[in-house]
C-alpha cells in the first residue's frame, strides 16, 4: 500500500524534530492559559491563537508591568517568539490596533514577528450592534455575551456572507459585499429592533483604512506553519475560552461561538492532525464561569463564594463581571481529558485554596433518580443535578514563596495527585501565583 511506504517530505519527515503542543482551557474558560503560554513560549519559536476573538482576556505579568491581551497571542511579550492569528480566529480591527499600539508604546517590536491569517473573518460594527439588541432582548435566552460582535461574525461567516481580511485586497467587491451586507442588516435592525440604520461608506472608509494598517502583517498562515514544522521549530497553538464553552463539546446553548478543543486548532490554523505531538490543558486548582448557564459546583452560600472570588481575584479581564466560583468538578475535567486527548495538566491558583480546613471535589452527579459519571451532554440535565463530594484535606500555609514542587505542603501534593489519579492525567505544571517565576514544572 502506498501509505506504508516510507516518505522523504511531509510530516513523517519533521515530526521527529518538530514540537507542536496545543495550551488549551480544560474548564469553562478563565484557566490562566496566559500565563501558562507566556511561560512555555520562552522556549517557543513560535505562538498561534486559533479560535474566538477579543473576548478572550489573557492578564500577564511581565517586569512589573500588567498586559491585558485579547487577540494577540500571550508569547508576543517574548521578543524571539513569532505571533500569529489564524484563519480561525474572527478578527476585531479596532481591538488588534489597539493592542498593536499599547505593545509598541511599551517598546515591544513587532517587527517580523506578528502574522494574520489572510482566511480570517472580521469583526463588522453591525456584529458588534446585533450582539447588544439581541442579547438586551426581554424574550431572549439570556447567554452572557461579551457584547463584542464574536457570534454575530461567526454566524456570518456560516451563513458565508462574512467579510475576510484577503477581502481587503479588492475595493471594488470589498464595497460590494459590505453593502450587502450592511442593506440587510440595516432592515432587521431598523424592522426588528427599531434602531438605527448603518452608514455603508462609512464602514467601507473604515475597513479601508484597516488594510493599510494590518497589510504587513497579512500571510498565508498554513504556509508559515509548515514550513515552521518542516524546519523544526517548537510551536505553541494556544486556545481561547474553554472545553466547556466549546460550540459543539459545550454546555450548549451556554457556550461560545467556535471550537476551543484541540480540534479547532487543525482548522482554525491549516494544520493536520498529525502535526499535534502534545496537548496541555489548563485547569484551576478549583471552577469559575462567566455568564450564564448550568454550573453543578457552584458554591450556593453567598458569603464562601464571594471570599473566593476576592481572594482569587475573580473578575473578568474583559468584562470585569465577576466570576462565578465552585470547587473543582472532576466530572468536567475528566470529560474535557477525554474530547482533547490531553496529555498532561497545568494546574494553576493553587495558592488559592491555601488556608481552608478541606477542599471539596466532585466526583460524580446525581439527581435524585441516578448518578452522573459522565458529562451530561444536555444542559437541563446538568443544571438540576447535584455533585457528590469527596472531601480532601487542606493546607494552612502560604505557597507565595513556593518555587519547588518538594516544597509544597503535603496536604496540597496529594491534592495534586488526587487530580491525577481521578482524572488519569499527569499533572506537568503547578501555578501558584501570577508571577513567571511562580510556575513548577514537573515534566517535561
Amino acid at each position: 500500500m502506498i501509505l506504508s511506504q516510507p516518505r522523504e517530505s511531509g510530516a513523517l519527515f519533521f515530526k521527529e524534530s518538530a514540537l507542536v503542543t496545543v495550551v488549551l482551557g480544560a474548564q469553562w474558560g478563565d484557566e490562566g492559559k496566559g500565563k501558562i503560554v507566556d511561560y512555555l513560549s520562552e522556549r517557543a519559536d513560535i505562538v498561534c491563537r486559533y479560535q474566538g476573538g477579543a473576548n478572550a482576556g489573557h492578564t500577564i505579568i511581565e517586569g512589573g508591568r500588567k498586559f491585558v491581551l485579547h487577540l494577540l497571542p500571550a508569547g508576543i511579550l517574548r521578543p524571539n517568539t513569532m505571533c500569529i492569528i489564524g484563519g480561525g480566529v474572527v478578527v476585531d480591527p479596532a481591538a488588534l490596533l489597539d493592542e498593536i499600539t499599547q505593545l509598541e508604546a511599551a517598546g515591544i517590536s513587532l517587527d517580523g514577528r506578528l502574522f494574520v491569517s489572510h482566511q480570517a473573518h472580521l469583526i463588522m460594527p453591525y456584529h458588534k450592534l446585533l450582539d447588544s439588541l439581541h442579547e438586551s432582548q426581554a424574550d431572549r435566552v439570556k447567554i452572557g455575551t461579551t457584547g463584542r460582535g464574536i457570534g454575530p461574525a461567526y454566524v456570518d461567516k456560516v451563513a458565508r456572507v462574512g467579510i475576510r481580511i484577503v477581502d481587503l485586497l479588492d475595493r471594488d467587491s470589498l464595497r460590494q459585499k459590505i453593502r450587502a451586507n450592511v442593506e440587510d442588516k440595516n432592515r432587521l435592525l431598523s424592522k426588528i429592533y427599531e434602531a438605527a440604520e448603518l452608514d455603508v461608506d462609512a464602514i467601507v472608509d473604515e475597513y479601508v483604512a484597516f488594510d493599510q494598517r494590518i497589510d504587513p502583517y497579512v500571510k498565508d498562515v498554513s504556509v508559515v506553519l509548515d514550513e515552521a514544522m518542516r524546519s523544526g521549530k517548537s510551536i505553541i497553538l494556544e486556545g481561547a475560552q474553554g472545553t466547556l464553552l466549546d460550540v459543539d463539546m459545550g454546555t450548549y446553548p451556554f457556550v461560545t461561538s467556535s471550537n476551543p478543543t484541540a480540534g479547532g486548532a487543525c482548522t482554525g490554523l491549516g494544520i493536520g492532525p498529525r502535526a499535534i505531538d502534545h496537548v496541555i490543558g489548563i485547569v484551576k486548582a478549583y471552577t469559575t464561569r462567566v455568564g450564564e448557564g448550568p454550573f453543578p459546583t457552584e458554591i450556593l452560600d453567598g458569603e464562601e463564594q464571594t471570599k473566593l472570588r476576592e481572594k482569587g481575584d475573580e473578575f473578568g479581564a474583559t468584562t470585569g463581571r465577576p466570576r462565578r466560583c465552585g470547587w473543582f468538578d472532576g466530572v468536567a475535567v475528566r470529560f474535557a481529558a477525554r474530547v482533547n486527548s490531553v496529555d498532561s495538566w497545568a494546574v494553576t491558583k493553587l495558592d488559592i485554596l491555601s488556608g481552608m480546613d478541606s477542599i471539596k471535589f466532585c466526583v460524580e452527579y446525581e439527581d435524585g433518580h441516578r448518578s452522573y459519571k459522565h458529562f451530561p451532554s444536555d444542559s437541563r440535565i446538568l443544571s438540576t443535578v447535584r455533585p457528590v463530594y469527596e472531601e480532601l484535606p487542606g493546607w494552612k500555609e502560604s505557597l507565595d514563596g513556593v518555587t519547588h514542587y518538594e516544597d509544597l505542603p503535603k496536604q496540597a501534593k496529594d491534592y495534586l495527585k488526587y487530580i491525577e489519579s481521578f482524572t488519569e492525567v499527569p499533572v506537568s505544571i503547578v501555578s501558584v501565583g501570577a508571577a513567571r517565576n511562580q510556575t513548577m514544572v514537573l515534566r517535561s
